[in-house]
């Protein structure tokens, strides 16, 4: 397959990439072209990312709902090599975070909060509940997926890394992080390398995860994973991966804490880093 076969410019292309025979049909704009075409990107142009279009993307960032206006996020920006190569070895050591021209982190930051809050000589005692944490984690989730779409809609190809969370304190020591800043997850964001093209993945039917009224588990949803399962396998074929169904992978992922890559002992870390999650 060509790099040409993986443009996408239909919504209808795109939905059946991504539902096969299960595809739904409706109304569509270019912001959902967008988003229909979305697909992991891992292998860059060395190009550098400019200026201006990080500003666009941090601008729709926060043009994203959040919760009271608290805007709850930051952001960190990684362009230096060696402070790259040090974030891939802590993410379990993922290549492409070092082959992107550009590197986001981004943050649950309850620090500017608390610092204004002290400033102004007043409580901040909700920062110390389970809820604010929340909240930011939804605010800097809402926002990341708006540049998300804004860099994707540029031209430029992202992939979420949630390693950051396996050594989050060496994280934070390495970007310089307060306690009550959170680094949530990565995104990779570079010009994606034609001669190694992403392709976009399947998911599960909307069958499975579409309820009306209240949420009913049942027969139906567990024969539309099985679909999926033959439907995923057939990508992986495609694309020269090991076949495996996703019922499997999903299940083997959750076996235990041995299969969180560290992340087992996240409670008693944010503890450690200023959160207190009453």
């Amino acid at each position: 397959m060509d790099a040409a076969d993986l443009t996408f410019k239909t919504a209808a292309q795109a939905l059946e990439a991504r539902y096969g025979s299960h595809a739904p049909a409706g109304p569509t704009t270019p912001a959902i072209e967008t988003m229909l075409a979305h697909r992991s990107v891992r292998a860059y142009l060395p190009d550098a990312v400019p200026d201006e279009v990080l500003a666009m993307a941090v601008a729709a960032a926060q043009s994203a709902a959040t919760s009271s206006n608290l805007q709850a996020w930051s952001l960190v920006a990684v362009r230096d090599p060696a402070r790259k190569a040090r974030l891939a070895e802590m993410a379990g050591g993922q290549a492409h975070i070092v082959e992107a021209p550009l590197f986001l982190v981004w943050l649950i930051d309850l620090n500017r909060l608390r610092s204004l809050a002290a400033d102004r000589e007043v409580p901040s005692e909700a920062l110390d509940y389970t809820e604010v944490f929340l909240l930011g984690a939804v605010d800097a989730s809402l926002a990341a997926q708006n540049a998300a779409v804004a860099l994707e809609s540029l031209g430029l190809g992202t992939v979420y890394i949630g390693g950051m969370r396996n050594q989050p304190e060496a994280v934070a020591e390495l970007l310089t992080l307060p306690p009550g800043v959170f680094a949530l997850y990565g995104m990779a964001v570079g010009y994606p390398d034609p001669a190694r093209p992403a392709d976009i993945k399947p998911r599960l039917p909307q069958a499975a995860v579409l309820f009306e009224e209240t949420y009913d588990w049942g027969p139906a949803q567990v024969e539309a994973v099985k679909a999926y399962d033959e439907v995923l396998r057939a990508f992986q074929a495609q694309q020269k991966m090991r076949p495996q169904d996703w019922s499997a992978q999903a299940t083997s992922r959750i076996a235990g804490p041995q299969t969180l890559s560290g992340r087992h002992v996240l409670r008693s870390v944010l503890e450690r880093m200023g959160f207190g999650l009453k």
